[in-house]
């Protein structure tokens, strides 16, 4: 008889733990889901936030921030918190589920149909979705736009940074920001990871070729033209924002410092003094600040053995409360979460520390779950939430992101447009650096009998465009418009001229010598982490052709397409001239423009290159 009594109590024992669970679940369930109430019709009573203060462009915009952020729950905050890579979102619906704040394309992260069209398309569904919440906030679509919007196969390829860092023109860099912003704004993305204010040091770094270059006052003259070019920008309401990074002192890493066991130097330690982060690499922040930067994004590398995703003193003290920014910080890739491995910890003491918006890229439901139990323990104050969620707030405001949804898409057009490929072929021009030029070769004759071109590089695409193209690692190949420097080469000789290529410098045809031959030696495309290499010297396959090229020739013209400095020091006594021409993008005829003399050379070193 007892065991029948003692299985009532048990049944009754689970029955009420399910009771109670339910409760709970459900109250949790509810608590969360305030932020959900999908609007389906818009002209419910609930939905019409159309007629709500914040929503009144003619508002001071502080009036129309404070009375959004006083009608939003938690949850509602928290999700304004996240940057979400927009392949990790299980359904497209995430969007207004979570209500999330922003969202990006990771380089190599397409829309099914991989076209102006497409992308358009895309990021105007997920606008769409973002406006169906209970508040109607908009998310923030980002990308990463470093040499143009390249996440784009058929949009206009600038020169990587290190490129306009050899222009030294101010002018030049804000129509190439103007001309990228313009690209993007027409797949209606408003928002660039760009400008890279890094001041460089070490060129093994495989980002060596993301900033303009090692003197300070060279990056912060170019980075503020960069971000006036954004500004430039004129479609009302729009006004598309640009991402000073990486803050702070990402330039200074040492090599063999970095903490992922792929990689060198790339998230490593910066090991310089207080007073050498202040002097040499916050000046470009600083001025970047003063020009109206919306955004600040944190570097991945180590200042004092900690993350500088970590550091309040840095991010809260100097960067917000000492220089005045106002904007939002967000994190780099994965940022917040390589504070240390236990994410809880690691997401409080980022959000502490003084990051607004967390670039997790994927982990969305995790985080909303975290920082609702950080704020429910007393562990992150609701005071730095607001302050975080506000400032994102206000940018969207001064973006128009609430103001209007109605896209244009015969703006299309200006993705790769003619207009625009002939900046990038202005840029290439005036990048170009003579590194030698015995007997002054260069500009070589247009009407030369007889010249010889050599080298893959002098045909592909793929490796003048350079990381984060197409592919976040680059392409190898011909897969984009653009024009390949043999390209330029055959467009402005003299029709009379026996121009011959032969990637392998197989010429031995028994005539006379070629008047010129011209070697085109270039890296295969890296960018972050994997393209950290230790040795910069040209491959012996690179230095065979050379040598081919050399015994077919009268003289020789080595132009080096790369990201950096390469080691040539021994080599360059036995040519007769050398070209550094970076990785000049899609439009390659612009060192051909400069090798035969269409434009005059006025390109300089942004970096020391040790001949």
């Amino acid at each position: 008889m007892k065991y029948y009594y003692l299985l009532i109590i048990g049944v009754l024992l689970i029955i009420g733990a399910l009771l109670i669970s339910l409760f709970y679940f459900g109250e949790q369930k509810n608590q969360f889901f305030k932020l959900v109430d999908i609007c389906q019709d818009r002209h419910t009573i609930e939905c019409r936030t159309d007629q709500l203060p914040y929503n009144n462009p003619k508002l001071p915009l502080e009036k129309r921030v404070d009375d959004l952020l006083s009608r939003m729950t938690l949850p509602e905050k928290i999700g304004q918190m996240m940057l979400i890579e927009r392949n990790s979102l299980k359904n497209d619906n995430d969007i207004a589920l979570y209500g999330l704040g922003g969202l990006l394309s990771g380089m190599g992260s397409k829309p099914d149909l991989d076209t102006p069209e497409g992308w358009l398309s895309m990021v105007n569904e997920y606008g769409r979705i973002s406006k169906t919440t209970r508040l109607g906030i908009p998310v923030l679509y980002g990308a990463d736009a470093i040499h143009g919007h390249t996440n784009i196969k058929e949009a206009t390829a600038f020169p990587h940074f290190i490129g306009l860092g050899a222009t030294g023109d101010v002018e030049l860099v804000k129509k190439v920001a103007l001309a990228t912003t313009q690209e993007l704004a027409a797949s209606a993305i408003y928002w660039n990871f760009s400008p890279n204010v890094d001041v460089l040091g070490d060129p093994r770094w495989g980002r060596f070729y993301e900033s303009f270059g090692s003197d300070p006052s060279l990056v912060t003259r170019l980075g503020v033209a960069y971000l006036e070019g954004i500004a430039a920008y004129d479609s009302s309401p729009y006004h598309p924002i640009g991402t000073a990074k990486h803050f702070i002192g990402a330039g200074a890493m040492l090599w063999g410092t970095s903490v992922n066991k792929n990689f060198k130097i790339d998230q490593g330690e910066s090991d310089i003094s207080l007073d050498e982060l202040r002097q040499r690499h916050l000046p470009s922040f600083k001025a970047a600040i003063a020009a109206g930067v919306p955004s600040v994004m944190i570097g991945l590398n180590n200042w004092q053995n900690k993350k500088i995703s970590e550091n309040q003193y840095l991010i809260t003290d100097v960067l917000k409360k000492e220089m005045g920014f106002s904007g939002f910080v967000i994190s780099d890739w994965y940022g917040a979460y390589e504070i240390e491995n236990n994410k809880y910890k690691a997401t409080v003491t980022a959000v502490n520390a003084g990051i607004d918006m967390i670039m997790l890229p994927f982990e969305y439901k995790r985080f909303m779950a975290d920082i609702q139990t950080a704020v429910d323990k007393g562990d992150i104050s609701q005071e730095r939430i607001d302050d975080a969620v506000a400032r994102i707030l206000k940018v969207k405001f001064q973006i128009g992101l609430f103001d209007n949804l109605n896209y244009n898409p015969a703006a299309i057009a200006d993705i790769g447009s003619a207009e625009h490929r002939a900046i990038a072929r202005e840029a290439v021009s005036k990048s170009i650096v003579i590194l030698k030029n015995e007997k002054q070769l260069i500009p070589i004759s247009k009407f030369s009998k007889k010249i010889y071109v050599a080298g893959d590089a002098a045909d592909n695409l793929g490796i003048q465009l350079g990381g984060w193209s197409v592919e976040w690692q680059g392409i190898n190949g011909n897969w984009t418009p653009g024009t390949t420097i043999l390209d330029g080469i055959r467009e402005v000789v003299s029709p009379q001229v026996n121009l011959v290529y032969n990637k392998d410098g197989n010429f031995n045809d028994n005539s006379k010598l070629a008047d010129i031959g011209i070697m085109v030696v270039g890296e295969k495309p890296y960018a972050e982490g994997w393209g950290d290499k230790e040795d910069l010297s040209l491959s012996d396959n690179d230095l065979e052709i050379i040598d081919k090229l050399k015994k077919n020739s009268k003289k020789i013209i080595v132009i080096i397409i790369s990201g950096r400095p390469l080691v040539i020091k021994n080599e360059i006594k036995n040519w007769d001239a050398t070209v550094a021409a970076w990785l000049p993008g899609s439009e390659g005829a612009g060192v051909a423009d400069i090798i035969f003399g269409n434009k005059p050379i006025t390109g300089k070193l942004p970096v020391n290159w040790s001949l």
